[in-house]
């Protein structure tokens, strides 16, 4: 029988009180992720279960075998272009090491704290609408049916992934998200392509492109049509800036300064990429009617100071041709707020 993966709280005021081997995750590439003692928060620490875990488990081979098929949609999500996924994008090209790297978004998390209110939607959304929105928004595309044989999977594969863990915990999830770090000064463009160019282009290319091999990507276009569309949370300055501060360079987590950071972020983000499939036809209008919930912290809408371009005013919708999410613009409960 498998051993169940670990799910500790630990204090984080004047030590660590957790053990080596709970912790062990979190050692190599990513150790300069870990806690600092001056946090003095009480948090939550899971460690994923792997693959190996999983054939090592008592579930049902059906399940196992379901699990199996979500974790290869999640690393290889290309395997659905042209039905599903319109960009260069896998779950895994935000969502780090199968989805389990903590400061990464680790999506096990979402699968113990949802379903909850989503300001982006303004709804309470479940682990596939949260699915859902990352198909229309980050895949460029448009989402498999709740149901599906795609989104079971998917969501078995988090679900999986959050073995052991609390549902609602009343605790801080260690590594959730993309923190954003301090930064002294106001972001710059030029300081960020400067950064960029030294420490980015390397594996995403000096325009954007990314770096393919074979036809197949390698590293993923963080701008331009075969990136994220407008509508994706990583557009957010400081959700940039959190992923990367730290994740980037790949293998290096935290080795740039939060300043560094957050240049190259506001350079990231002042580039082009597809259209928010929000939008009215109108970039002003569309910026204003999204700004409360989501583009208040992009740079969607605004003027370049070098050039005068206005970002997002186009009809460019990459390779999907304007395809709508059939999720997108979706309202739900209705009828309860009419009580």
């Amino acid at each position: 029988m498998m051993t169940r993966p670990t799910t500790l709280t630990f204090t984080l005021s004047g030590g660590l009180l957790a053990s080596a081997a709970a912790l062990a995750l979190y050692a190599g590439a990513v150790s300069a992720q870990q806690p600092r003692a001056d946090d003095a928060l009480d948090m939550l620490v899971h460690e994923p279960p792997t693959m190996d875990d999983l054939e090592a488990s008592d579930l049902h081979p059906e399940l196992k075998k379901v699990i199996r098929y979500g974790y290869d949609l999640f690393t290889d999500t290309q395997q659905l272009r042209g039905e599903y996924v319109y960009n260069d994008m896998n779950c895994s090209s935000c969502h780090l090491g199968e989805g389990r790297v903590p400061f990464s978004a680790p999506v096990w998390a979402a699968a113990i704290t949802l379903p909850d209110f989503r300001g982006k939607n303004q709804h309470v959304n479940n682990l596939e609408e949260r699915i859902a929105g990352c198909f229309a928004y980050s895949m460029n595309g448009t989402p498999p049916a709740y149901g599906s044989d795609e989104m079971l999977a998917l969501s078995a594969y988090h679900q999986w992934l959050a073995t052991g863990a609390p549902m609602y915990p009343d605790k801080p999830i260690y590594g959730r998200g993309f923190p954003a770090p301090e930064h002294e000064e106001a972001p710059s463009y030029a300081r960020g392509e400067t950064a960029y160019l030294e420490n980015c282009a390397l594996c995403h290319q000096s325009d954007g492109s990314g770096h393919y091999e074979n036809g197949e990507y390698v590293f993923p276009p963080p701008w331009g049509d075969g990136s994220n569309n407008w509508g994706a949370g990583i557009v957010r300055v400081e959700t940039m800036a959190g992923f990367i501060y730290q994740n980037m360079p790949l293998g290096q987590p935290r080795s740039l300064t939060g300043q560094q950071a957050w240049d190259i972020a506001y350079y990231i983000n002042s580039q082009e990429r597809p259209q928010d499939p929000r939008y009215t036809g109108d970039i002003a209008e569309t910026a204003e009617r999204f700004g409360p919930t989501f583009h208040n912290r992009s740079l969607y809408g605004h003027t370049r100071e070098h050039d005068g371009h206005v970002l997002g005013d186009h009809d460019n919708y990459g390779e999907n041709g304007n395809i709508q999410p059939w999720n997108v613009g979706a309202p739900r409960f209705q009828h309860l707020s009419e009580e």
